[in-house]
C-alpha cells in the first residue's frame, strides 16, 4: 500500500472513530428542573439509574412554579418534573410556551390544612381559607371544597375555576390567594389552607396524618415530565422516560412516601 493510501485509510479510520464516539458520548448532563420536595428526591434516583446507562442527568431545583417553565422555554433546562397537565395547558395557552409533556410521574393529591379546627365542617363563618394564585390549581381546590360540600361553582367553571365562580357559600369563606409555595408559611395567619403535596412534605406536613381531608386520588392532576416541542422525539427522552418508569423508580415512590405521593405511570 502506498503512503497515499495509508493516510486516506488512517483518515477514514479516524473520521469512523470520530462519529461513533459523538454518537455515543453526551456532550454535558441534561438539565432537569423540579421542585424541591418529592419531585427533587425522585429525579436523584432517577439520576442514579441513568448514569449507570450512561445518561448524565444534572438536577436543578427551584422554589416556586413559575422558573421551570420559562427556564426550560428560553433554553436554560432540557426538560422538568413538577407539573401537572392542566398547569402545564394553562402555562402553554398563556405564555405560548412551546412545551409538551412525554410521559406522566406521579399523583400528589391535594390535602386541606388547618392548626385551628379537626374538621371542614368546624370551619367558622368568615373564615379565611388559604388557596394557590395560579388558575389551575387554585382551580383544583376549589372542586375540592365543591366536592366536600362547602361551596358551588357555577355550571361549567370546570378546572379553571376561580373565587369568582363560587355562586354558594353558606359559611362565607374568604379566599386568601397566595402563591403555592408560601401557604405552608401562611398558616399560621389563616383557618385553614389548601397546600401542594411537595410544599406541604417540605414544610414537615405530613399529607396523611396532618391534612384535615385529602383531595380524590383519581383526578386529572397526575404530574407530568416536560420537553420542548422540538425535542420530544430525540433518543435522550424516550430513555429518560424509561427510566423515570422503571420498576426501580415506582418502589422508590412506594416506599419513601408512603402512600403520600402515587405512582402515575
Amino acid at each position: 500500500m502506498n503512503k497515499r493510501s495509508l493516510l486516506q485509510s488512517a483518515l477514514a479510520l479516524a473520521l469512523a472513530t470520530g462519529f461513533a464516539t459523538g454518537a455515543m458520548a453526551q456532550d454535558k448532563p441534561l438539565k432537569i428542573g423540579v421542585t424541591g420536595g418529592p419531585h427533587a428526591q425522585i429525579f436523584e434516583v432517577v439520576k442514579k439509574i441513568a448514569d449507570k446507562e450512561g445518561l448524565k442527568i444534572q438536577v436543578v431545583e427551584f422554589s416556586d412554579y413559575v422558573q421551570p417553565n420559562a427556564a426550560l422555554a428560553a433554553g436554560d433546562l432540557d426538560g422538568n418534573s413538577y407539573q401537572h397537565q392542566p398547569y402545564l395547558d394553562n402555562q402553554v395557552k398563556d405564555r405560548g410556551y412551546k412545551l409538551v409533556s412525554v410521559a406522566q410521574t406521579v399523583n400528589f393529591p391535594i390535602g386541606l390544612y388547618s392548626k385551628k379546627v379537626k374538621k371542614l365542617e368546624d370551619l367558622k363563618e368568615g373564615a379565611k381559607f388559604g388557596i394557590p394564585n395560579d388558575p389551575t390549581n387554585g382551580g383544583r381546590v376549589l372542586l375540592v371544597l365543591q366536592d366536600k360540600g362547602l361551596i358551588k361553582l357555577r355550571e361549567g367553571a370546570g378546572l379553571k375555576a376561580t373565587p369568582l365562580d363560587v355562586v354558594s357559600n353558606p359559611k362565607k369563606l374568604k379566599f386568601v390567594e397566595l402563591d403555592a409555595a408560601q401557604l405552608p408559611r401562611s398558616l399560621d395567619d389563616l383557618d385553614a389552607s389548601a397546600i401542594n403535596t411537595n410544599f406541604a412534605l417540605s414544610a414537615g406536613l405530613n399529607p396523611g396524618k396532618d391534612a384535615i381531608t385529602q383531595e380524590n386520588a383519581k383526578s386529572p392532576y397526575v404530574n407530568v415530565l416536560v420537553v420542548r416541542e422540538a425535542d420530544k422525539g430525540k433518543p435522550w427522552v424516550a430513555k429518560l422516560v424509561k427510566i423515570y418508569q422503571s420498576e426501580e423508580v415506582r418502589k422508590f415512590i412506594q416506599t419513601e412516601f408512603k402512600g403520600s405521593v402515587l405512582p402515575g405511570f
